[in-house]
Protein backbone atom coordinates (compact mmCIF):
# COMPACT_ATOMS: atom_id res chain seq x y z
CA UNK A 1 0.00 0.00 0.00
CA UNK A 2 3.27 2.44 0.97
CA UNK A 3 6.19 2.73 -0.97
CA UNK A 4 8.48 3.17 1.99
CA UNK A 5 11.33 3.43 -0.56
CA UNK A 6 9.91 5.65 -2.33
CA UNK A 7 8.65 7.96 0.98
CA UNK A 8 12.37 7.70 2.59
CA UNK A 9 14.19 9.10 -1.02
CA UNK A 10 11.46 11.67 -0.55
CA UNK A 11 12.70 12.59 2.58
CA UNK A 12 16.34 12.47 2.47
CA UNK A 13 15.70 14.56 -1.15
CA UNK A 14 13.70 17.55 0.58
CA UNK A 15 15.31 16.98 4.00
CA UNK A 16 14.12 15.75 7.38
CA UNK A 17 13.42 19.40 8.53
CA UNK A 18 10.98 20.16 5.24
CA UNK A 19 9.72 16.96 5.31
CA UNK A 20 6.70 17.80 7.24
CA UNK A 21 6.04 20.74 5.09
CA UNK A 22 6.25 18.57 1.81
CA UNK A 23 3.80 15.71 3.49
CA UNK A 24 0.82 18.55 4.21
CA UNK A 25 1.11 19.74 0.87
CA UNK A 26 0.60 16.30 -1.04
CA UNK A 27 -1.98 15.32 1.38
CA UNK A 28 -3.78 18.67 0.87
CA UNK A 29 -3.78 18.52 -2.72
CA UNK A 30 -4.65 14.65 -3.03
CA UNK A 31 -7.79 15.46 -0.62
CA UNK A 32 -8.96 18.90 -2.89
CA UNK A 33 -8.06 16.82 -5.74
CA UNK A 34 -10.58 13.97 -4.26
CA UNK A 35 -12.70 16.65 -3.93
CA UNK A 36 -12.58 18.20 -7.12
CA UNK A 37 -13.07 14.23 -8.52
CA UNK A 38 -16.84 14.39 -7.29
CA UNK A 39 -18.13 17.79 -9.83
CA UNK A 40 -15.42 16.94 -12.32
CA UNK A 41 -18.01 16.29 -15.98
CA UNK A 42 -15.62 15.82 -19.12
CA UNK A 43 -13.02 12.84 -19.42
CA UNK A 44 -10.44 15.55 -20.25
CA UNK A 45 -11.50 17.17 -16.70
CA UNK A 46 -11.05 13.90 -14.97
CA UNK A 47 -8.32 12.38 -16.86
CA UNK A 48 -6.18 15.74 -15.94
CA UNK A 49 -7.51 15.37 -12.24
CA UNK A 50 -6.63 11.56 -11.55
CA UNK A 51 -2.98 12.07 -12.93
CA UNK A 52 -2.64 15.29 -10.70
CA UNK A 53 -3.77 12.68 -7.75
CA UNK A 54 -1.80 10.04 -9.26
CA UNK A 55 1.35 11.96 -9.31
CA UNK A 56 1.00 13.42 -5.52
CA UNK A 57 0.19 9.90 -4.80
CA UNK A 58 3.36 8.56 -6.08
CA UNK A 59 5.19 10.91 -4.88
CA UNK A 60 4.42 10.35 -1.25
CA UNK A 61 5.18 6.49 -1.30
CA UNK A 62 0.89 6.11 -1.72
CA UNK A 63 1.40 3.15 -4.05
CA UNK A 64 -2.49 1.57 -4.09
CA UNK A 65 -3.95 5.06 -4.61
CA UNK A 66 -1.07 5.90 -7.43
CA UNK A 67 -2.35 2.76 -9.46
CA UNK A 68 -6.44 3.31 -9.16
CA UNK A 69 -5.37 7.11 -10.25
CA UNK A 70 -3.19 5.93 -13.27
CA UNK A 71 -6.19 3.22 -14.21
CA UNK A 72 -8.90 5.38 -13.96
CA UNK A 73 -6.37 8.06 -15.96
CA UNK A 74 -6.09 5.79 -19.07
CA UNK A 75 -9.65 5.25 -18.64
CA UNK A 76 -10.86 8.79 -19.10
CA UNK A 77 -7.96 9.66 -21.86
CA UNK A 78 -9.79 6.46 -23.69
CA UNK A 79 -13.05 8.67 -23.38
CA UNK A 80 -14.77 7.17 -20.09
CA UNK A 81 -16.88 9.73 -18.24
CA UNK A 82 -16.83 7.18 -15.04
CA UNK A 83 -13.08 5.89 -15.04
CA UNK A 84 -12.92 5.36 -11.28
CA UNK A 85 -15.02 3.96 -8.66
CA UNK A 86 -14.43 7.74 -6.16
CA UNK A 87 -16.00 6.12 -3.33
CA UNK A 88 -13.30 2.99 -3.47
CA UNK A 89 -10.68 5.32 -4.36
CA UNK A 90 -11.37 7.44 -1.11
CA UNK A 91 -11.69 4.71 0.92
CA UNK A 92 -8.13 3.80 -0.09
CA UNK A 93 -6.63 7.26 0.65
CA UNK A 94 -8.37 7.01 3.72
CA UNK A 95 -6.29 3.41 4.49
CA UNK A 96 -3.30 4.52 2.82
CA UNK A 97 -3.31 7.67 4.84
CA UNK A 98 -3.46 5.77 8.18
CA UNK A 99 -0.96 3.29 7.23
CA UNK A 100 1.55 6.10 6.00
CA UNK A 101 1.11 8.37 9.37
CA UNK A 102 0.97 4.81 11.80
CA UNK A 103 4.31 3.93 10.00
CA UNK A 104 6.50 6.92 10.25
CA UNK A 105 7.56 6.75 13.38
CA UNK A 106 9.36 2.83 12.47
CA UNK A 107 11.51 4.79 9.98
CA UNK A 108 12.48 7.61 12.85
CA UNK A 109 10.08 10.04 10.85
CA UNK A 110 8.78 13.01 12.56
CA UNK A 111 6.36 15.41 11.18
CA UNK A 112 6.19 18.76 13.08
CA UNK A 113 3.19 19.53 14.81
CA UNK A 114 2.96 22.89 13.39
Amino acid sequence: MIDWDQVLELRDEVGAEDFGEVVDVFLEEVEQGLVDLQSAGSPAELESLLHLLKGCAWNLGFRAVGSLCAAGEGRAAAGDVDPVDKLELAKVYAESKAVFLAGLPARDIVLDAA
